[in-house]
C-alpha cells in the first residue's frame, strides 16, 4: 500500500488548550483549495494505471491510503500517525494495511513533520514540493526523495530573469516562516552579486489560529501600501500555499480600500510552490492585477488518459474517495441530499456537472506540476517494488509464498530500490534519482493571462533545463510575455532611477543602496560607451572622444606639409623671397662692375645673396613629411645655413670699420683688408657651427616622433630635435653672432662716409635679433604643427629682413638712381 498525505483542505482553528484529543468533526471553519485536489486523482489514475498494466508489478494489486494536512502541524502528525499504524503506535490491529512508501507533504513545514514520524520506521517518503539541499544533509536519516528539483535552481532561474530583462530595483515577500527567512537569506548575496537591489522585503503573516485572521486586517493593509506604493515594479514572491491564499486576501483588502489612488501595475515573479491557489471564496476575486505575472512552476508533461480520467470524476460513486463531496460542495455552489451544512447554495449537486467548465482559478484540467510530480512518485514506488521482486533477486521467494510472505516484507528493505529507480513514464521522460535523491527536472516558467470573468491562462514562456549546456539552461521567449495592462505591452522598468546615459557614470548616494546613484559626466578624455557605467574609461592614445563622450574616434593624423592653407601660403612666401634674392642677385652680377657693387667685398656679398637664397628655400624641408631624412636635415641645414649668412654679415660688419682705419695715413691695418679678412671670419664661425651639429648628430640627434597628447583631435607628426639642449646652443650661437654683428655695426654706424652700409647692417641685425627673440616664447607656447610654422616665419622673416635691410638701398641707387652708382659720389665727404 501506498500512503499519502494531501494538502487541499484548509482550516483555521480556535486557540487550542490541548486538554482534549482532536477529532476531525471538531475542524471548524474549514476550507477546500480547489487547485490542490488535482492532487489526490493524480495519485488515484497513477495507481489505477500500474494495477491495470500486467508488465509491472504482475500479479500484485497496489492500494492507497490518503490523509490531508489541513495545513495544521497537528492534523499533519495525526496524519502521519495513522500511516503505518493506528494512533497507536508499532499496534497493527489486522494484516491488510500493509505500508510500504509515502507521499507527502505539499511544503517543506509538513514534509518535515512527517518525517519525525515515518523516519522512525525508515518507510521511505517521497515528497512533491521543492526543497532545499541542506535540510536533508542536516539529517541522513531522513528518507527524502525528491520529486522536484532542488531549490536552488529556482534562485538562479530567479536571478536570471531579473538580469534578462534589466530589472535591478526589485521587492521581496516571503512568509514568516523558516523557509521564507532561508530564502531571503539565500537570495539576497545572489541579488547583491548581480547588481541587483531590494526596495523592500516585507513578510506575509503568519496564522495558525481564526482569530489571528481578524486581527491582521491592518498588517495586510500596511504592506499593500508597501509593495504598491514602491517604485519597484517587480515582486519576488516567496511562499507556500497558505502564503499565497495570504496575499492574494491582502490584494483584494487593499484595492478595496483603494489604498492608491489609481491602479499600479506590477509584475509578481512567483515560486513554484505557490501555484495561484484559491479558496473556494476567492475564486470571485478580480485576478487583473496578475496579469502578466511570471511564476515558476515544477516542470510538467502531457499525461495521456488524465483528462478522461477528471471528466468521469461522480461524487455519487461509491469507490472510497472521502473528499471528493466537500470539493464539489464547494466549487459548483451545491449541496448534497442529507447535507447538514447550513451554507447558502445555488441548487442540489446531480453529479452532472463538468469540472471542466470551471474556470482556472477554481480548477485546472491540465496536469499541474505538483500533480504530475506525485504522479511519478507512483511510479517511481511501482518500479522500485517491481525490481525488488524480480526473479533474480533474494525477495522472489516472498512473491511465490502469496499474501501472508508479501505481509513480511518491510518498508525499509526498499531503500536501495528506490534510489536506483530509472524509468520512462508515460509522457515519454525519464525519471531517476540523482545523487541527492531529487529528480533534475528543471523548472518550467509561465506568464499569467488573465480573463475578466477571474479565470486565467497559463503561458509557458522560457524553461530551467537542468540538462542543457552551461549558459543555455535558461531559456525565456519575450515574443510570447504579456504584460499588465498598465505597461502596454511593453517590458517594464524596475531601476532605483533612470539609467546613466553613455557619456557619463554612476555615482554612488550617500545612505542609498548601490542601484541608487548619480550620474557624473565622464572627465575630458575619457569615454563611457554603454549605459550605467561604473567609470569612464580612457581612449587608445590614437582615438579620442565625440562630443557625447559615448565613443572613441580616430585621430587624424597631421603635419604641416604643401597640401594645406597654412603651408602652401608659407611656401609661396619662401618661393617669393627665393625668387626675389635670385633677382637680387642677378642685378648684382650684371653689374658687378658698378662702384656700389664692387664695394665692401664683392665676392662676400655674392656669397651672402647665395646662402639668402638657401636660407628662404630651408622652409621647404620642414614642409615635407617628417621622415628620418628630413629630420636630420631640417636643423642642420637651418644652423649652417644661417651661421654662414650671419657669419657674412659680421665679415661685411667688421670690412667696413677696417676700411675706414684702413684709409687713415700710416695705417697698418690695410693689409687685412681684402678677401682674406672675409675668410678668416666666415669659415671658422661656420667650422664652430658645424662642430656644434655634428656633435648634436653624433650624441642624439633628431628623429621621427608623433605628438598625441598636444591636440585632442590629431596626431602630430613631427620631428624630435633629440637633445634640447643642443639644439638651443645651435641658435645660441647663431645668436651671437647676430649680436656681435649688432654691435660692430651700431659703433661703425657713424662713419664719415656718404654710404655707410653699417647703417643698414645695424636696423638689419636688430630686426634679426628681435625676430629670434621673440621666436624662443612663442616657439615654447605653441603646439603641434604650428611649432613648425613658428619656425618656419622665423627664417622667412629674419632672413627677409636681412635681405631688404642690406640689399634694398643698394638696388634702389643701383636701378632707380644710377646717378649716385659713381665712385666720386661715394668717396664724397661730408
Amino acid at each position: 500500500m501506498i500512503g499519502g498525505v494531501a494538502s487541499h483542505l484548509f482550516t483555521a482553528f480556535d486557540k487550542e488548550d490541548f486538554t482534549e484529543r482532536l477529532t476531525t468533526h471538531q475542524l471548524l471553519n474549514t476550507f477546500v483549495v480547489p487547485k490542490n485536489y488535482q492532487h489526490i486523482p493524480a495519485l488515484v489514475f497513477a495507481v489505477k494505471e500500474i494495477n491495470e498494466n500486467p508488465k509491472i508489478l504482475p500479479n500484485i494489486t497496489m492500494g492507497f491510503h490518503i490523509y490531508d494536512s489541513y495545513f495544521n502541524q497537528r492534523m499533519t502528525y495525526r496524519a502521519a500517525l495513522n500511516l503505518p499504524a493506528t494512533l497507536i503506535p508499532n499496534y497493527k490491529c489486522d494484516t491488510q494495511k500493509h505500508l510500504m512508501a509515502v507521499i507527502g507533504g505539499l511544503d517543506m513545514d509538513s514534509s518535515l513533520q512527517m518525517a519525525d514520524i515515518v523516519g522512525v520506521y525508515k518507510i521511505p517518503q517521497l515528497t512533491y514540493g521543492s526543497f532545499a539541499l541542506e535540510y536533508t544533509d542536516e539529517n541522513q536519516s531522513i528518507p527524502f526523495y525528491r520529486m522536484v528539483p532542488n531549490e536552488a535552481h529556482q534562485y538562479t532561474g530567479i536571478v536570471e530573469l531579473l538580469l534578462h530583462f534589466a530589472w535591478t530595483w526589485v521587492g521581496l515577500l516571503s512568509g514568516d516562516n523558516h523557509s521564507g527567512e532561508r530564502f531571503v537569506q539565500t537570495l539576497k548575496p545572489l541579488l547583491f552579486q548581480k547588481g541587483i537591489c531590494l526596495a523592500f522585503s516585507e513578510k506575509t503573516l503568519k496564522t495558525t489560529y481564526l482569530a489571528e485572521y481578524y486581527a491582521m486586517y491592518s498588517q495586510w493593509i500596511q504592506s499593500y501600501h508597501v509593495v504598491m506604493e514602491s517604485k519597484a515594479k517587480v515582486v519576488v514572491f516567496y511562499g507556500e500555499t497558505k502564503s499565497m491564499l495570504g496575499l492574494r486576501t491582502m490584494v483584494a483588502l487593499g484595492e478595496l480600500e483603494n489604498v492608491t489612488k489609481t491602479s499600479v501595475g506590477k509584475v509578481w515573479i512567483l515560486t513554484a510552490q505557490l501555484d495561484f491557489t484559491a479558496l473556494a471564496f476567492q475564486m470571485s476575486m478580480d485576478m487583473q492585477v496578475f496579469q502578466g505575472s511570471v511564476s515558476f512552476a515544477v516542470h510538467s508533461n502531457v499525461v495521456q488518459g488524465f483528462k478522461a480520467f477528471l471528466r468521469v470524476q461522480n461524487p455519487f460513486e461509491e469507490n472510497g474517495n472521502g473528499f471528493v463531496k466537500q470539493f464539489w460542495a464547494e466549487v459548483f455552489l451545491c449541496l448534497f441530499p442529507n447535507s447538514n451544512t447550513e451554507e447558502q447554495a445555488s441548487g442540489t449537486c446531480t453529479g452532472e456537472e463538468k469540472l471542466e467548465e470551471l474556470i482556472s482559478s477554481a480548477f485546472e484540467m491540465n496536469m499541474s506540476g505538483h500533480s504530475y510530480s506525485v504522479y511519478n512518485a507512483v511510479y517511481a514506488i511501482a518500479h522500485a517494488l517491481h525490481g525488488m521482486l524480480l526473479p533474480r533477486t533474494k525477495y522472489r521467494r516472498v512473491v511465490e509464498g502469496g499474501m501472508r510472505d508479501l505481509q513480511m516484507l518491510q518498508s525499509w528493505q526498499l531503500h536501495p530500490f528506490l534510489r536506483t529507480v530509472s524509468f520512462n513514464n508515460s509522457a515519454g521522460e525519464t525519471v531517476s534519482f540523482g545523487e541527492n535523491r531529487e529528480v533534475e527536472a528543471g523548472f518550467d516558467i509561465t506568464n499569467m493571462v488573465t480573463f475578466p470573468n477571474h479565470s486565467f491562462m497559463r503561458v509557458k514562456i522560457g524553461r530551467i533545463d537542468l540538462e542543457a549546456a552551461p549558459g543555455q539552461k535558461f531559456s525565456i521567449d519575450d515574443n510570447q510575455m504579456v504584460w499588465h495592462r498598465n505597461f502596454h505591452q511593453v517590458p517594464p522598468f524596475s531601476v532605483c532611477n533612470p539609467s546613466c546615459p553613455p557619456g557619463s557614470s554612476k555615482e554612488k548616494k550617500e545612505g542609498e543602496p548601490f542601484c541608487c546613484y548619480d550620474c557624473a559626466p565622464c572627465p575630458q578624455g575619457k569615454i563611457s560607451s554603454q549605459k550605467d557605467m561604473d567609470e569612464c574609461v580612457a581612449c587608445p592614445e590614437d582615438h579620442y572622444p565625440n562630443r557625447d563622450q559615448s565613443q572613441c574616434i580616430p585621430k587624424t593624423i597631421s603635419f604641416l606639409s604643401f597640401k594645406e592653407p597654412l603651408g602652401i601660403s608659407l611656401a609661396l612666401f619662401s618661393f617669393s623671397l627665393s625668387l626675389l634674392t635670385v633677382v637680387v642677385q642677378a642685378i648684382f652680377i650684371k653689374l658687378q662692375d658698378t662702384p656700389i657693387v664692387r664695394a665692401n667685398n664683392r665676392d662676400l656679398t655674392y656669397t651672402l645673396l647665395t646662402f639668402l637664397l638657401l636660407c628662404f628655400l630651408c622652409p621647404l624641408i620642414f614642409l615635407s613629411p617628417p621622415e628620418r631624412v628630413s629630420c636630420l636635415l631640417r636643423q642642420m641645414a637651418f644652423g649652417l645655413v644661417f651661421t654662414v649668412t650671419v657669419s657674412c654679415v659680421l665679415a661685411k660688419t667688421i670690412t667696413v670699420v677696417l676700411a675706414f682705419v684702413a684709409t687713415k695715413p700710416g695705417s697698418r691695418m690695410r693689409k687685412w683688408v681684402g678677401k682674406r679678412l672675409a675668410s678668416a671670419i666666415v669659415f671658422p664661425c661656420s667650422l664652430i657651427q658645424m662642430g656644434i651639429c655634428t656633435v648634436w648628430l653624433g650624441t642624439s640627434p633628431p628623429f621621427p616622433d608623433s605628438d598625441m597628447h598636444s591636440v585632442m583631435k590629431e596626431i602630430i607628426l613631427g620631428c624630435n630635435e633629440g637633445s634640447v639642449a643642443l639644439f638651443y646652443c645651435v641658435l645660441g650661437y647663431m645668436g651671437f653672432l647676430a649680436i656681435l654683428s649688432f654691435v660692430v655695426a651700431f659703433f661703425a654706424r657713424k662713419l664719415p662716409e656718404n654710404f655707410n652700409e653699417a647703417k643698414f647692417i645695424t636696423f638689419s641685425m636688430f630686426l634679426f635679433c628681435s625676430v629670434w627673440i621673440s621666436f624662443v616664447p612663442v616657439y615654447l607656447s605653441t603646439k603641434g604643427k604650428y611649432m613648425v610654422a613658428v619656425e618656419i616665419f622665423s627664417i622667412l622673416a629674419s632672413s627677409a629682413g636681412l635681405l631688404g635691410s642690406i640689399f634694398f638701398p643698394k638696388c634702389y641707387i643701383i636701378v632707380l638712381r644710377p646717378d649716385l652708382n659713381s665712385k666720386e659720389k661715394l668717396i664724397k665727404r661730408k
